[in-house]
């Protein structure tokens, strides 16, 4: 039982579980009924995305300094109520069930869900 943290729209890997999509917007373009068979998730939590605000400074940040910048936003936001309550929900889960969460970007380095997965990590998570 764990969590892995994954790259929407990938193929599925055995036993990954419940994909769970922690972006602000769907997938362009691919009908609601379509997200889980085509790899994107199964349930959608934008609530542990980053702000639209956020994700357009997470775009332009261009180097290791204006990338903190939007990590520490970032960890900020995730400690308003819903958010933290979602983080020890699905830290609670890994230990219970296989699931995923993951976003589009192809740099996880470079994304939100890096940052997820210490705030998972953080909270007790178990990773697989």
């Amino acid at each position: 039982m764990a969590i892995r943290v994954v790259r929407l729209g990938s193929p599925r890997a055995p036993g990954e579980g419940l994909r769970v999509g922690t972006v602000r917007r769907p997938p362009r373009g691919v009908p609601k009924t379509e997200h889980a068979s085509r790899d994107f998730y199964d349930v959608w939590l934008p609530e542990l995305a980053p702000s639209e605000p956020l994700v357009k400074q997470a775009l332009r940040a261009r180097d290791e300094r204006a990338w903190r910048a939007f990590v520490r936003r970032y960890r900020a936001e995730m400690k308003r109520p819903t958010a933290a309550r979602l983080l020890r929900l699905l830290s609670a889960l890994s230990h219970q069930t296989n699931l995923s969460v993951g976003c589009y970007c192809e740099d996880e380095s470079r994304c939100h869900r890096s940052v997820l997965k210490t705030l998972l990590l953080e909270h007790g998570a178990k990773l697989g």
